[in-house]
């Protein structure tokens, strides 16, 4: 179900490539650009309910990071489709300058409490930072699910591949973070690389299952509208290189 949807969001960015009519459009106007750090665990299954404990006791030092200004968002999930070895866990928090965030980074490890050793001397670990100025969500805390995809983007394609995203994907996505279908939606790429070069991250955010379903039936819509997506697609994006994820969203906090 989840990589269906976001097979079809970029099936529907492929179109424009193929169909010159969506060259023409004009592109949502770019936002100031944000930036994630994101964690990521893979966790022993006797541990996972203490990796969340770990979780719930971050919540007050990004609380107050959100109340001083320092970061705009954040959140935490558990991995629902599980696969020997890759993550089943991970948190993130949002700022709007590399600065910020590192600054947030700082306060956790100056608080050695809000950490456990056990869990994570138990558990594989990576850490991320992304960013990306397409995005839009609505503010206060929710749950439900993170829907997320990873593509890698041919050479010479990002440019085009964003700016597809703007003209095609925003107002759609828009509309259902207008009507609550969606929590907050983005794009997003590495600001420092540890993947493959291309690599474009793409998330969703529903408050409940009913959500999910209708979400998928706007791209169900989008991409039965037209035959030409699924080879127009196949002209941004490696195969190779693709990943979806489904995810129980336990908590998310926006400003």
């Amino acid at each position: 179900m989840h990589k269906r949807v976001f097979g079809f969001v970029f099936l529907i960015l492929g179109l424009a490539l193929a169909v010159s009519p969506l060259l023409a459009q004009t592109a949502a106007p770019a936002k100031p650009p944000i930036y994630v750090y994101v964690s990521t665990w893979a966790v022993p299954r006797a541990q996972w309910g203490d990796m969340e404990k770990l979780d719930n006791l971050d919540k007050p030092l990004l609380d107050k990071a959100i109340a001083d200004g320092t970061i705009v968002g954040y959140g935490a999930y558990t991995n629902l489709i599980h696969q020997e070895g890759e993550p089943t866990h991970g948190s993130w928090f949002t700022a709007t300058s590399e600065g910020n965030l590192l600054k947030t980074l700082e306060t956790f490890y100056a608080h050695p409490g809000s950490t456990d050793a056990t869990v994570q001397g138990a558990s594989k670990h990576w850490d991320q930072i992304l960013t990306g100025d397409l995005y839009n969500g609505k503010p206060g805390s929710s749950a439900g699910y993170l829907i997320w995809s990873k593509w890698v983007v041919k050479p010479g394609m990002m440019k085009a591949y964003a700016d597809l995203t703007k003209k095609e994907v925003a107002p759609a996505m828009d509309k259902l973070v207008a009507d609550g279908t969606v929590t907050s939606w983005g794009e997003l790429t590495e600001d420092y690389h540890t993947d493959k070069l291309g690599t474009v991250y793409d998330y969703f955010t529903v408050p409940d299952t009913a959500a999910l379903d209708k979400l998928n039936k706007v791209f169900d819509d989008l991409f039965g509208a037209n035959s030409a997506l699924a080879p127009a697609y196949g002209q941004l994006t490696e195969r190779e290189g693709h990943r979806d994820y489904l995810t129980h969203l336990r908590f998310m906090t926006s400003k």
